[in-house]
Parts: C-alpha cells; sequence; structure tokens
C-alpha cells in the first residue's frame, strides 16, 4: 500500500471549509452509527444484540473506507480489503442494483470465519455505485468441528466453519435462501469431522438483519446526497480522508522529534514461542512511514495465522489512537504509511491455513508491539480469551442435530502510560464487545455464573501501574457439553514500559467432579487446561478463566506503598462478583452439592 503525496493532501485541506468537514464527517459517522443500531434492533442472537460483536461502515465506490461507527477496530480495518475484493472479483460491472454479497473469507478480506460481513452497493440516480455499505458481524456457530466454530486446535481453515469468498445472499432483489443453506449448512458438513451451523435460525435472522442494516446506510446516504448534492458529498468524503492523512503524517513527523530517531523498534513473541518484529522508518520531511514486519516467524501448524487484512487494522487503529485530534477512523489514516508483511509468514498464511485465533490473539499482539514501538503504551492483556461452549452438529452417522453454539470475549487490564494508568477489567484494543448480562446468560444457556471479579495484584507495578485482569468462574447443568478456551498471554507475560513491571499472565482451569475409586464419593480434581483447550465437561463442572493484567509504566514510586486498585471509572465489563445470596447461582450450587 503506497503512500500519498502531502501536496495533494495540503492541496485538499485549503479547498474544505473547516466547519462542512466537521458537518460531513459528524453526517457519514452517524450514517454508520444508525445502521449500527439497527442491526442491534433487528438481530436476535445474543452475540449480536446483546454482546455488539459487529462493526457497520461507510465506502467510496474503490472500497476505501470513509466512516465508520465506534465499533471493533479488528473489523474496521480490515472491511475495505473485503469491500476492494468484491470490486476486483466480480467487477463493478457485475454488481447490480438489489444486490447483496455475503462473504468472510480470509483471502476475501475476512477476519476470521465467524466474522461475515455483508456488502450493499448505492447507486446514484444515474445507475453508478457512488459508495458502498458493510456491516461485519460475529456469528455464534457457523459450523466446523467445535460448537461456536473458535476451536482452540484447528490447523486447516476448513475445520472452522463455513468459507465463502462470494455469494450473492440478496441478486436483483430477492433473497436466496437455498444458498445460505448450501453454503452454512451443506458445504462445512462435507468435511470429516465437520458440520454444518448447529442454529440456522439464528444466524440466518443476523444475516437478514445485516442486510436491513445496510439499506438503512443506503436511505440515510441518499438523504444526504439529496441535502447537499452528490458533487459535494463527494468532494467531503475526500477532504475528510486528506485530513486523517495530514493529522497522521503530522503526528509521523512528533514522533521523529520527539524520540530524536527515524528508526523504531519493537518485538514480541506468541505463547508458541513464534515472533512478530516490527521496524518503522519514518521519513521526518513528508511525515511518511515504511512499516516492515521482516523477521517475523512463518505460518504455524496452528489458528493463530493473522490474515493481511487484520495486521492492516492493527496499524490504522493504532495510528488513529495516537493522533491527539478527533478524526474519524478512515483510508487517510494509512495513506503515509507502507507495509511489508512477509509472505508465508504469520501475518501472511497460505488460503487454507487456520486463522480464528489470529483475529482475536494475534491482532492484539500486534497492537502491544506498535504501541511499544512508538514507547505509546505497555502491553495490555493481548488477548481475547475466546471461550466457546455448546453441542449439537453431526451425530456419528452423519445426520444434523440441532444444538447451540455460545461465544464470548472476556476482558482483562490494560497498559499503562506515560500520564495514565491502566483500567481495571476492559476489553482492550482490536476488540470493543460487552460483557453478556449475567441474566441473559443464565436464562438462555444451561450454565450459572459463580464468580466474575477484578483479579486484583494482577497488573504490572510502576509509576503508573497496569490494569488488572478479571476471574470469571462458570458451572455447567448438562451432560456432555463441549466446552473450548482460545487464549494467549499464558507463557509470555505483557511487558511494561520504561521501567514498568510485567502484567501477571493469565490461566485457565478445569473443575472436573468425578467419582472416587470406592465409587461412591464425589471428587473435585483441578486440571490446568493451559491457553488452548478444548474437552467434554459434565454436570457440576466448572471453568475458571483468569485474564491477564496490562504493564506498568514507569519505575515504581517507592514512597508510594501497596497496590491499591486503580481509581478511574468502574469497568463496564465486571457485571457479577462473588456469588450473590438468594440468586438462581446459589440455589442451583447448593441442588448441585458444589
Amino acid at each position: 500500500m503506497s503512500s500519498s503525496s502531502p501536496s495533494s493532501s495540503s492541496s485538499a485541506q485549503k479547498d474544505a471549509d473547516p466547519i462542512l468537514l466537521s458537518v460531513f464527517s459528524n453526517r457519514f459517522s452517524s450514517i454508520a452509527d444508525a445502521m449500527g443500531r439497527t442491526l442491534e434492533q433487528t438481530s436476535i442472537s445474543v452475540n449480536v444484540k446483546l454482546r455488539l460483536d459487529f462493526s457497520c461502515a461507510l465506502f467510496g465506490p474503490d472500497g476505501s473506507l470513509v466512516a465508520n461507527a465506534p465499533n471493533l477496530p479488528v473489523h474496521l480495518g480490515s472491511m475495505s480489503f473485503a469491500v476492494a475484493y468484491q470490486i476486483d472479483y466480480l467487477g463493478i460491472a457485475g454488481i447490480k442494483k438489489g444486490d447483496v454479497i455475503m462473504a468472510n473469507h480470509p483471502a476475501a478480506g475476512g477476519s476470521h470465519l465467524p466474522d461475515i460481513t455483508i456488502i450493499s452497493p448505492c447507486f446514484s440516480e444515474k445507475g453508478e455505485i457512488i459508495f458502498f455499505v458493510a456491516s461485519r458481524a460475529h456469528h455464534a456457530d457457523i459450523g466446523g468441528v467445535s460448537p461456536g466454530s473458535m476451536p482452540p486446535h484447528s490447523k486447516t481453515l476448513h475445520e472452522e466453519g463455513a468459507q465463502i469468498k462470494s455469494f450473492k445472499i440478496v441478486e436483483g432483489g430477492k433473497y436466496n435462501r437455498d444458498g445460505v443453506v448450501k453454503h452454512l449448512l451443506e458445504d462445512p458438513a462435507q468435511y470429516p469431522g465437520c458440520s454444518g451451523t448447529r442454529c440456522l435460525r439464528d444466524v440466518e435472522s443476523d444475516l437478514q438483519a445485516q442486510i436491513a442494516a445496510n439499506q438503512k446506510g443506503i436511505n440515510l446516504l441518499n438523504v444526504l446526497i439529496d441535502e447537499w448534492g452528490l458533487q459535494m458529498v463527494q468532494d467531503y468524503m475526500m477532504y475528510i480522508r486528506s485530513n486523517a492523512e495530514l493529522s497522521v503524517r503530522n503526528l509521523l513527523k512528533e514522533v521523529a522529534k520527539r524520540q530524536e530517531t527515524t528508526y523504531l523498534y519493537a518485538k514480541d513473541y506468541m505463547d508458541d514461542g513464534s515472533p512478530i518484529e516490527l521496524k518503522i522508518t519514518i521519513d521526518e520531511k513528508d511525515g511518511s512511514a515504511f512499516f516492515d514486519f521482516e523477521g517475523t516467524g512463518p505460518e504455524v501448524l496452528g489458528n493463530w495465522n493473522c490474515p493481511k487484512s487484520v495486521c492492516y487494522s492493527a496499524i490504522i487503529y493504532c495510528l488513529r489512537c495516537m493522533v491527539a485530534v478527533d478524526i474519524p477512523l478512515n483510508q487517510g489514516c494509512l495513506a503515509p504509511v507502507t507495509v511489508k508483511i512477509p509472505e508465508g509468514s504469520l501475518l501472511d498464511p497460505s488460503d487454507n491455513a487456520a486463522v480464528v485465533g489470529g483475529n482475536v490473539l494475534t491482532s492484539q499482539r500486534i497492537t502491544d508491539i506498535v504501541l511499544k514501538a512508538f514507547k505509546a503504551a505497555a502491553a495490555s492483556q493481548g488477548d481475547c480469551n475466546n471461550l466457546t461452549f455448546g453441542m449439537g452438529g453431526s451425530d456419528k452417522d452423519g445426520k444434523h442435530v440441532d444444538g447451540f453454539g455460545y461465544y464470548e470475549t472476556i476482558a482483562g487490564g490494560s497498559g499503562a502510560g506515560p500520564d495514565w494508568q491502566g483500567t481495571d477489567g476492559v476489553h482492550v484494543a482490536m476488540t470493543n464487545t460487552r460483557a453478556t448480562d449475567v441474566e441473559t446468560l443464565e436464562r438462555n444457556y444451561p450454565v450459572v455464573l459463580r464468580r466474575f471479579e477484578i483479579r486484583d495484584g494482577s497488573g504490572g507495578v510502576g509509576r503508573n501501574r497496569g490494569g488488572n485482569g478479571v476471574t470469571k468462574e462458570l458451572q455447567f447443568l448438562t451432560p456432555q457439553m463441549q466446552v473450548s478456551i482460545l487464549s494467549e498471554r499464558r507463557v509470555y507475560h505483557p511487558f511494561g514500559l520504561e521501567g514498568g513491571g510485567d502484567a501477571e499472565c493469565g490461566r485457565n482451569t478445569w473443575i472436573k467432579h468425578e467419582m472416587d475409586k470406592d465409587g461412591k464419593t464425589q471428587v473435585q480434581k483441578r486440571i490446568n487446561l493451559g491457553g488452548k483447550a478444548s474437552t467434554m465437561m459434565s454436570r457440576g463442572d466448572r471453568i475458571i478463566i483468569e485474564t491477564p493484567g496490562g504493564g506498568g509504566w514507569g519505575a515504581p514510586d517507592s514512597s508510594k506503598a501497596g497496590s491499591d486498585r486503580n481509581t478511574g471509572d468502574e469497568p463496564a465489563g465486571i457485571l457479577h462478583s462473588g456469588l450473590l445470596k438468594g440468586s438462581l447461582v446459589e440455589r442451583v450450587a447448593n441442588q448441585l452439592g458444589v
């Protein structure tokens, strides 16, 4: 991705009215936000409706990002690759009015397979494509080898569920349900040991909600064009990008001046020892930068390979975070940046490589590394702590059995910085989802929440302390529940910076109930699951997930003893702490005798 000329950016700024620049920036963002509210209100799954694991955005006719709602950074930076792929694959002439395109394949700009992107074109009165709108949502189950479609030990892409490079879910205004069933239910079940989606009804309903959200965006874009005229709207689309580009160029110049060097470097490791290495060279004259990931380890026989589009997401997110002015995250943020990713590496794997963990684990490590190179912040928990459980799918005879898949990410600690402490119990960096409400979780699934509390002492010490992780304990109420955990930072600690201490690693524990040798007495056994595991749990079994903290910043001040919890806003993710007296949790626990 090559950089634009700084002169063209400066010229565009001279032509733009600063007041109208703000007006259009907010109008574009509000359209994306309205798309998100439509998706939230019309979806039915816990994952989309309540956890808000989705993103909505507007794109230019070339597929470049114009504006987005404040959803998930890992989606927003990579969705432009998905739109651009469809333009290249189908051709502009192959995209007609009334068409809606569905895709999720990493080679087609996808992040991981559960994230399904729905893309709709917006046409002018003359029949030309003037915008694209798109929504990406994480669906709770799209098939594969395990419920939740986030298998911790997948080695090939087909084990992770349905693979779709380009499918017109709506063609000429007609919904193609047969194609939906084929892509989501039939095709994934063709592979040995794999199943189609275990909850087609939920997935199909959420896809239709995405289609509705896109139409909302198209309607509002037409209102904006009617109000201001197409030329004015398109001009300010370009001005907004140019403004973002100029802001990033100024940031890069400032960094070179502040650090008194044009060369930045950072390196860190995944838990299997795979290195991710980054060298950044800044041209302080024009404010451009070259991001070189040479030295990063090769593709792994695991699923933390990271699609190239997700790597770009991490970069654009970090640049946007470091810019001091209020600009929408858009393609202009990447205009001053050229990125080199070694082919065949962990960050640019082959088409059939497993990638489900790359989107939720490796993306977080890239974020930490970029911020480390810029000396912007200590490492956050570097993980999403992906928990899935469920049942159903293909039985031993290959027949489909309806079931369900549940998925959630779990909060941890954020890293401290030069003038702030890390925050306890938050979803950090590339994720921005909610925790599932306790009442919703216990009402909809055969599970009770035993504990959800701050993991005191897990943040790194320092002049500014890192945020603490959390402890979450779930107990299952039905036999034969397949439970999986896909996590990182169980080996390598989230690092501190400028003398700050490292944070504590995470830990996943299975409390297993089994009979003693006498066959009469029930005993508990504690089993360390490691970072990536899947097992069949029985009635009464529990999983305890202790998430990592964030690194500290600066050498600790010896005059301030103790490890007081970080001050500031109470983290929104902490909804349930301890075993509540008289609650459903306690009543069921008493019935189970645990």
